[in-house]
């Protein structure tokens, strides 16, 4: 005996009159093994519990149902699957880029500052650019300066991963959030 399932658009599993198989499997609401049913002695089981009969294996030999409450599995099924997301996301951290200049106003260097300092608290890394242009080239100090003084000002919640390095026409450097002991 062959059961063909066909795969929901949301990957649903098949429920109470959606199956198709003569004879199943039946497994019990608190997972008690029920044995060999007809499909009819099955449904009539699991409205008799006020529950669905759920299709669980379509491919084992009798295919194997078990009685539950549909809508709660799905329910519960929802919850795994977002708190394993929202875990994911918790480790996977962000890299933010902020772009300076090596001639940085006060005003400017304080606001990139607090910006800066939210999201190092957050948890993510921080890649501060400066891009020297025309003349600035003759004097790269003046940003490693810069960079210098920016990492110092965050030194009690970051660490600089990648200290301050000149490729090119940009100079980077890389800080990343203090681990907590």
């Amino acid at each position: 005996m062959e059961v063909f399932c066909i795969a929901n658009a949301k990957n649903n599993l098949l429920i109470n009159e959606q199956i198709r198989a003569r004879e199943v499997l039946v497994i019990g609401p608190h997972g008690e093994q029920v044995g060999v049913k007809g499909i009819q002695d099955a449904l009539t089981l699991a409205s008799y519990a006020g529950l669905d009969l759920v299709l669980i294996s379509p491919n084992a030999t009798p295919p194997v149902c078990k009685v539950m409450d549909y809508n709660k599995y799905r329910y519960e099924k929802a919850k795994k699957a977002k708190e394993a997301l929202k875990r994911q996301r918790a480790t996977a951290t962000e890299t933010k880029e902020y772009r300076l200049s090596s001639v940085i106003d006060v005003g400017d260097f304080e606001t990139k500052l607090k910006q800066v300092t939210k999201y190092l608290l957050k948890g993510d890394k921080i890649k501060l650019t400066i891009r020297f242009k025309g003349r600035q080239m003759a004097h790269p100090e003046l940003g490693k300066e810069v960079l210098e003084k920016f990492a110092s000002r965050l030194s009690d919640i970051s660490e600089i991963e990648q200290a301050a390095k000149l490729d090119g026409k940009t100079m980077t450097m890389l800080l990343t959030p203090k681990k907590e002991k």
